[in-house]
């Protein structure tokens, strides 16, 4: 399950015989929890998780809307389609919905949600089972109802009905079948009524027991599930009401697992959420918060270490904020802060809050360093200037900065993704989101497993339209000295590997480019137990992706007295279809690849200035079409 990082079942039991069961769960979450309940309170308010309301109408509209990223056990993509269907209005419903979405009882979720949305139509096979069965809807859901069945309707003891319970879970058909007797008939020798003797016939009675047998091999303890549900609960809860200080402490607990870190951070960005770049005079050695988001944390930068994060914030303390690029490596060069570090904390704009921009400050640190550096060595020597007797009151004198512009937004994303393994302050795909959710059908994220269930985004065979960034290619040759390729593409939910085999590499080599932005068309496979990959056999870049120009004229006469602007088209060749249409007659017509263009500014103005703008309209072609073509 997800977040569960260890389970212990202990059972112990007394003189009496009486027996107990207790199951230890170590729980990421649980720590997660604590987290976020001491970020609320650092702020001066008061928060005891154990305290609230479990049936706050607003935390359970939150769950029922899906939106469950980040909440224990109800963040897979079945269980918050799942979670949408219920519309959970108590824990109650939580408890249940754990309990059905595993395999086996999964089946019993339609029938659940029927009674829940009808409970005047629910009817069950005697009165006695009403009172049990009549929480969750006339399903039965969990192992305590089994026992209490066969304690109300049969007059079991409660030892008893255990064995029931477990006879039944684990199969032992022989037992079950001596116990179906007991159950009907009774067994006056051991203390067994029966239910025909409380007025039940054999037929219902027999129904009732087949129902019982059929469930309990996958019934799920209550308890177990509803430890489970009030954990979901806290942390919907802590996502609802402080969903800042939740997803800081959620990303803390992931901060070494750069896949989870970028789908939570995605989350984040959905929820409007700002993520800060690491800040040396804000930044911890996890993630904060702040008041304008959720500032990512100093160690996230490669090559800094713990020590290196706690010199900071105890130098920070000590001394104050850091002034400028040359106070923070006077103050820090002789406390594990290098070279490599200084750049690194460059490249991730965590001396943005410092004079200069990272294009400037990159140009210099390092001279800045060896002067500090021969400074020391001179000091240690003896040979002390005026300056240096004059003592640590004499300001520094500040670096002077090259006349130079920052560096372009591509470049400085591909910086912090080569410092921080992610991007922070965008995605290269920004600029081109809308494009990239209209032509693709799956995320790179789909073709990893699912935490809880183990299942993939995508089957195998299924027909997939990618999209992202090309960051890493392979060419591999077969054993008959053809070229193949493996290729990394990365989108906004992480990164997907995609295998170009010996014929479709030939068609698409030349669009495997590092940074290039693509859509790779192919069929899932999904035979690796940590990776789907995807089989790719068209690539389309980004400014290639073909659209279509419908041009409208009033009839089929105008239609052919503008039949030298469609040769005119001929100058424009591309792969973008034209179509034309015919108002009057409402008919439309395709051209030949011929006339296919390549959209342009140029071109449209003369089209504009041809037939008129509110006869020009360019229209995207839907992913099922596109793929058609190719």
């Amino acid at each position: 399950m997800h977040g569960v990082k260890e389970g212990k079942t202990t059972r112990t039991g007394n003189a009496d015989g009486v027996r107990y069961l207790f199951y230890f769960l170590g729980l990421r979450t649980l720590t997660v929890i604590q987290n976020a309940q001491n970020l609320v309170n650092r702020n001066g308010e008061i928060l005891d998780i154990n305290q609230i309301d479990y049936n706050d109408k607003a935390v359970l509209d939150h769950i029922g809307t899906g939106k469950t990223e980040g909440v224990f056990q109800l963040e897979s993509g079945g269980m918050k389609n799942f979670m949408k269907e219920l519309k959970p209005q108590s824990l109650e419903d939580i408890i249940a919905g754990i309990s059905l979405y595993r395999p086996g009882p999964m089946e019993f979720i339609p029938k659940y949600i029927k009674g829940k949305n009808n409970q005047d139509q629910i009817t069950y096979d005697c009165e006695a089972l009403e009172d049990i069965l009549k929480p969750t809807y006339g399903c039965m859901v969990y192992q305590e109802q089994v026992m209490r069945v066969v304690r109300d309707l049969a007059g079991y003891s409660l030892g008893r009905s255990d064995l029931v319970r477990r006879a039944m879970s684990k199969k032992k058909m022989a037992v079950m079948e001596k116990e179906r007797q007991n159950f009907v008939y009774g067994n006056e020798e051991e203390g067994v009524k029966g239910c025909i003797n409380n007025g039940i016939s054999e037929q219902v009675a027999n129904k009732i027991y087949d129902e019982m047998i059929d469930f309990a091999k996958y019934a799920f303890n209550k308890s177990h599930a509803a430890c489970y549900a009030v954990v979901s609960y806290q942390t919907a809860y802590l996502k609802h009401y402080y969903p800042m200080e939740y997803m800081a402490a959620l990303l803390n607990s992931v901060i070494e697992n750069i896949v989870k870190t970028t789908g939570y951070i995605g989350v984040c960005k959905e929820m409007g959420i700002d993520i800060l770049p690491p800040d040396i005079n804000e930044g911890d050695w996890g993630f904060t918060v702040s008041d304008k988001g959720i500032r990512y944390g100093l160690s996230a930068v490669k090559n800094v270490g713990r020590s290196v994060v706690e010199n900071i914030v105890l130098e920070r303390q000590k001394g104050g904020p850091f002034t400028s690029l040359k106070d923070f490596i006077y103050r820090l060069v002789q406390k594990d802060v290098n070279k490599r570090t200084v750049e690194n904390f460059i490249k991730a704009g965590a001396l943005d809050s410092l004079p200069g921009n990272r294009k400037q400050k990159l140009a210099v640190y390092a001279g800045i360093m060896d002067r500090k550096t021969k400074e020391d060595k001179t000091m240690i020597s003896g040979q002390m200037s005026l300056f240096d007797l004059m003592g640590d009151s004499t300001p520094l004198i500040e670096e002077k900065f090259p006349s130079v512009e920052e560096y372009g937004k591509e470049e400085l994303l591909a910086f912090e993704k080569e410092v921080l393994g992610i991007y922070v302050s965008g995605h290269p795909l920004d600029s081109h989101i809308d494009l990239w959710k209209k032509y693709t059908n799956a995320t790179a994220a789909q073709f990893k497993p699912d935490d809880e269930t183990g299942q993939f985004g995508v089957f195998s065979g299924s027909r997939m339209v990618v999209g992202g960034i090309i960051s890493e290619i392979s060419i591999k040759y077969t054993k008959n000295n053809q070229r193949m390729a493996f290729v990394t593409l990365e989108d906004v939910t992480g990164s997907v590997e995609v295998i170009f085999f010996p014929k479709d590499f030939d068609k698409n080599g030349g669009y495997l480019q590092e940074e290039r932005k693509v859509f790779m068309m192919g069929h899932a496979d999904v035979s690796g137990e940590t990776a789907a990959k995807l089989i790719c056999d068209k690539v389309i870049p980004f400014e290639e992706v073909p659209r279509q120009l419908w041009l409208q004229f009033q009839n089929k006469e105008d239609y052919v007295k503008n039949m030298d602007l469609l040769e005119e088209l001929k100058n424009y060749e591309g792969n973008s279809q034209v179509v034309i249409y015919l108002a009057k007659e409402r008919a439309k017509k395709t051209l030949d690849s011929s006339y296919n263009i390549s959209l342009s500014k140029p071109l449209l103005d003369k089209l504009y200035g041809f037939i008129g703008e509110e006869n020009v309209k360019v229209v995207d072609i839907p992913i099922a079409k596109l793929q058609e073509m190719h």
